[in-house]
């Protein structure tokens, strides 16, 4: 049989659009509501996610009253109440040595029809380790008249650090409008180590927008902080603080004027320690009242390696693709950024400059998320090729976390004193949940079949795993990472730590061997999540516990 030119072509064309088209990123809308605004979210479990909101009059019900607190199940996208005492409402958290999640600080208002809330300035809410998948019997434990801190905190940051236990900075004394004006300008331990809180002449220089410092664990067992447009790093043995250079070109990026930050991942041998800040607004902290939601946010991204040379050197200033105020910069487990949520122009809080939308100090808020590539050549690391949008607008108040199951869970926005919905409202009190899923979800995936439960500090480990055909090419690029999944609050990750781990698959594509951090200044010792990437395609994570699991204090 005879082919003309022409039937050849139109074979080749019908070939051609039958070919399957080639995964992109997704945002993918969840059938089931959060029942709560979910300002604040960490993983706590394989399976769960806990959200906490503000005391108020949220639609999910508990004891007879709106619950403040919830459980997200991954697996099947449902939610459940959890029972809170005090008012959780702009805290902060992270997971403890032992895999106890602690909850700090909080709101001092109680809301009305709830008679039963209980004043958050000074909370601790404890959640330990759950091992139902579905919660079941899973409960936060409050004691406020015994189990508190040591001062009066809303809009804090907390971290783990080097002993497993929680490096607590900053806050107000308050229900502040805008502005921190009775400052908690001090450091805390939880569990508690010292009978006062440390001051911080760092915090005090910092103000009157300070809230919600980002600061991260450093590799060294130091910390590194910025507020406003300032940076430090703080020795916690010492007691000592180094000033660092100012952010460029007076860009502030902590609450309210907020934008956001990240500790780039951590490579053997040295685990060099670089920051990257992203967003904010290059502004003087001036009257409210000169401000406005539509004073554009910044599209400054700043960078800066944490060694002598990189110190002198200073920040390396490159640019996002749009101006962003309250963003938020989440690891994915290859080694990129995800840069997602927040607006174009404005401020966080509540109808505090002029021109509010609605309730809201911002405007435009921005859909697309991008992607931050930190060993690509200046100029070139940012994009958002491939990116779709997500149609629901996260600005104030909303979050963003990595799962286990590696794509991430993006829920909450509530620039609003209370729930707000309804037509014609443009910010509305979110309670749509959404995961914004990789395109290696849509393809065979590498498995991590099994873990230990535990892993001791640098020690060679060797797991069993299966590799799909796709995947298994000669010279294919391996990376194994070792992940804090973090605590999402106002813009900011606390405690997210990425890892990556000396490893090599066996000849047979049946076993991974992998190198554990040297110590818990690498990784503070605690629950940590493997992922395995084959070429840009990443497995399930695995939950494990890095270290011992002892209750904190422990040096490992």
């Amino acid at each position: 049989m005879k082919l003309s030119l022409f039937s050849l072509f139109s074979l080749f064309a019908s070939v051609a659009v039958a070919a399957p088209a080639v995964p992109g990123w997704r945002f993918d809308l969840k059938a089931e509501r959060s029942g709560i605004v979910a300002l604040e979210a960490i993983v706590v479990s394989p399976t769960l996610v806990v959200f906490f909101d503000r005391a108020s009059d949220d639609p999910l019900q508990i004891n007879n009253h709106s619950a403040w607190g919830a459980l997200w199940n991954l697996e099947t996208s449902t939610v459940r109440p959890l029972d809170v005492l005090t008012n959780s409402f702009c805290a902060s958290g992270a997971l403890l040595s032992n895999g106890t999640m602690a909850s700090v600080g909080g709101d001092p208002r109680g809301f009305p029809g709830n008679p039963d809330i209980e004043p958050g300035l000074q909370g601790l809410r404890i959640f330990e380790p759950c091992a139902s998948p579905t919660g079941d019997g899973c409960t936060l434990f409050e004691d406020p008249q015994t189990l508190h801190l040591l001062e009066s905190r809303w809009y804090p940051s907390s971290i783990r650090i080097f002993d497993g236990s929680l490096l607590i900075v900053g806050g107000t004394h308050v229900n502040e409008n805008f502005y921190n004006l009775h400052p908690a300008n001090s450091f805390e331990f939880f569990p508690r180590k010292e009978d006062t809180p440390r001051p911080s002449a760092f915090l005090e220089r910092s103000l009157p927008a300070n809230l919600f410092p980002r600061i991260f664990a450093l590799p060294d067992g130091k910390v590194f902080m910025v507020a406003g447009n300032q940076s430090i790093i703080y020795d916690i043995e010492a007691n000592t603080e180094r000033i660092l250079p100012d952010l460029p070109n007076n860009v502030h990026v902590t609450n309210p004027i907020d934008g956001s930050a990240i500790l780039l991942p951590l490579s053997p041998p040295d685990f060099v320690p670089e920051v990257l800040v992203c967003g904010g607004t290059q502004t003087d902290p001036i009257n409210p009242l000169l401000l406005s939601s539509q004073t554009p946010a910044t599209t400054q991204c700043s960078r800066i390696t944490l060694t002598e040379e990189g110190i002198a050197k200073g920040w390396e200033v490159e640019h996002m693709l749009e101006p962003r105020t309250m963003p938020e910069l989440v690891h994915v487990p290859n080694g990129q950024v995800l840069i997602a949520n927040g607006a174009r122009s404005g401020f966080a809080a509540i109808k505090q400059v002029q021109d509010p939308i609605g309730n809201s100090n911002s405007d435009h808020a921005v859909l697309v998320p991008s992607l931050y590539t930190p060993d690509a050549p200046l100029g070139l690391r940012i994009s958002n090729a491939g990116m779709p949008s997500s149609g629901i607008a996260r600005v104030y108040h909303s979050s963003i976390t990595l799962t286990p199951q590696g794509n991430f869970l993006v829920a909450g926005s509530n620039p609003n004193a209370n729930t707000t919905v309804g037509p014609g409202i443009k910010f509305p009190s979110e309670f749509r949940v959404q995961t914004l899923d990789p395109p290696f979800m849509f393809v065979e995936r590498p498995k991590i079949l099994n873990t230990p439960e535990k892993l001791a500090f640098n020690k060679s480990f060797t797991v069993p795993i299966s590799i799909p055909l796709t995947l298994a090419r000669p010279g294919a690029k391996v990376q194994v990472s070792l992940m804090d999944l973090g605590f999402s609050s106002h813009a900011f990750h606390s405690s997210a730590r990425l890892v990556f781990m000396d490893a090599t698959i066996s000849q047979n594509r049946k076993s991974l061997t992998f190198t554990t951090p040297p110590n818990g200044r690498v990784f503070p010792p605690g629950p940590a999540t493997i992922f395995l990437t084959i070429d840009d395609v990443t497995s399930e994570g695995a939950w494990v516990m890095m270290g011992s699991g002892n209750s904190p204090p422990t040096l490992e």
